[in-house]
């Protein structure tokens, strides 16, 4: 693999649906690709919301709409162009308050993580899009 990849959510990527909800995500980068963590695009519509919890540490990077993440009883919100770290083990809930796009970047890889860790059950939640 080059040193230099790129990578757009209009590329060929496999992407997931959470449950029937209009909530999508793909991985661009990953272990696949031999990179040391995940980036990849996820799609919510407005007011779809995933509880989670961070196995690894994320940022989320808002690219189009309003969209927030709730942990601890605090809101914290961003716009196109802003970015939300998230640290590993934080309980939270991801929300669209519009629909939004936004790029993922955790390390370690988010799947990896979660597969070793107690929240591997909520993985289930997720299966190929259909198109």
């Amino acid at each position: 693999m080059s040193g230099v990849t790129k990578a757009t959510s209009g590329d060929d990527l496999e992407w997931f649906r959470r449950l029937d909800q209009n909530l999508q995500l793909a991985d661009a980068i990953d272990q696949r690709h031999d990179a040391a963590m995940t980036v990849g695009f996820a799609r919510y519509g407005a007011g779809e919301s995933n509880p989670w919890t961070v196995s690894y540490d994320e940022a989320l990077v808002v690219t189009r709409g309003r969209f927030s993440v709730e942990s601890g009883g605090t809101v914290t919100t961003a716009v196109a162009g802003e970015v939300i770290y998230l640290r590993a083990g934080t309980d939270l809930v991801y929300r669209a308050d519009e629909e939004s796009e936004v790029v993922y970047v955790s390390h370690p890889h988010w799947l990896a993580a979660t597969e070793s860790s107690p929240y591997a059950d909520r993985l289930a939640d997720f299966q190929p899009a259909t198109s």
